[in-house]
C-alpha cells in the first residue's frame, strides 16, 4: 500500500483518540494510540529514514514539533493529510504529542549518499556555515546551531533529514506555500535563494552525519544573537 494510502488509513483513528480525550472514556487513552497514525508516516518511534520524504520528529526541540502541529492544524502550512489528522485537536493534546516525540532518544541511520557534484556540495556547505554577506544571507548555522542539531525550545536541527524534504520544504517557504509565525525569518532568508542555492544547501545537509549527542543546545550556546527576527522562535 503506498504510503501516502496507508498515512490516510489512520486518519480516523487519531481524531477518534482527539474525541476520546474530552469525555470519561480518556482514561483508556495511550500515547501508543495517540501516534500510531504519526508512526504510520514517520517511521517507528518518529525516526524516519535518510532517503524517503516524511521528516524525522523523534527528539526534535518540543516548543519546535508543537509549532508545526499548530501551524498544520490552523493552515500556515499546508499538506492535506497532516491538516485533516489534527483540525479538532486541542493545543494541549497537540503540546503532549509534541513532548512525547521530543523526548526520545533514538539512533540516526548513516546519511544517503548525496550524487551530485562536489562544486554543487561545495556551494551548499558555504551557504550552510558562512551564509553570503552579499546577498544579506545568513549562514544556517547563526540559527540552528554550529552543530546543526537545533536550538531549544523551537529551533529544529537540519542534519538526518531527506534530501527531497529539506528541497521541499525551502522551496516551499520561498513560494509562499508554508509560513511561519510573523515575522516569517524562513520566507525572508529563502525569498534571497536561487533554486540553485536550495538544491546545494540541501544535498549537502543530507550528505551530513548527525553527530552525538544529537539534542538541540539551548539559546545560551548561541556564539551570536539571531541574524533575524523570527516570530516562531519567540
Amino acid at each position: 500500500m503506498p504510503v501516502i494510502r496507508l498515512c490516510a488509513a489512520w486518519l480516523a483513528l487519531l481524531v477518534l483518540q482527539g474525541a476520546q480525550a474530552a469525555t470519561p472514556a480518556a482514561a483508556a487513552d495511550t500515547m501508543t494510540a495517540r501516534v500510531a497514525a504519526c508512526t504510520a508516516c514517520h517511521g517507528q518511534e518518529g525516526r524516519a529514514t535518510p532517503d524517503g520524504y516524511f521528516p524525522r520528529i523523534a527528539g526534535k526541540p518540543a516548543g519546535y514539533l508543537f509549532n508545526q502541529l499548530v501551524n498544520f492544524r490552523d493552515g500556515r502550512r499546508q499538506y492535506r493529510p497532516m491538516t485533516h489528522l489534527l483540525d479538532h485537536l486541542s493545543d494541549d493534546y497537540l503540546r503532549e504529542i509534541a513532548e512525547h516525540f521530543a523526548s526520545l532518544e533514538v539512533p540516526y541511520p548513516p546519511p544517503a549518499k548525496p550524487g551530485l557534484a562536489p562544486a554543487v556540495l561545495a556551494q551548499g556547505r558555504a551557504l550552510v556555515l558562512k551564509g553570503d554577506a552579499a546577498r544579506d544571507i545568513p549562514a544556517c548555522v547563526r540559527c540552528h546551531g554550529d552543530a546543526m542539531t537545533g536550538v531549544a525550545p523551537a529551533i529544529p536541527g537540519l542534519l538526518g533529514l531527506p534530501r527531497d524534504y529539506l528541497n521541499s520544504q525551502l522551496g516551499a517557504w520561498q513560494a509562499g506555500q508554508r509560513h511561519a509565525a510573523a515575522p516569517d525569518c524562513m520566507a525572508k532568508i529563502t525569498s534571497k535563494l536561487t533554486s540553485t542555492d536550495i538544491t546545494a544547501v540541501a544535498a549537502w545537509l543530507a550528505a551530513q552525519p548527525v553527530p552525538v549527542p544529537s539534542k538541540a543546545v539551548e539559546r545560551s550556546a548561541l556564539a551570536q544573537p539571531l541574524p533575524t527576527d523570527c516570530g516562531g522562535v519567540q
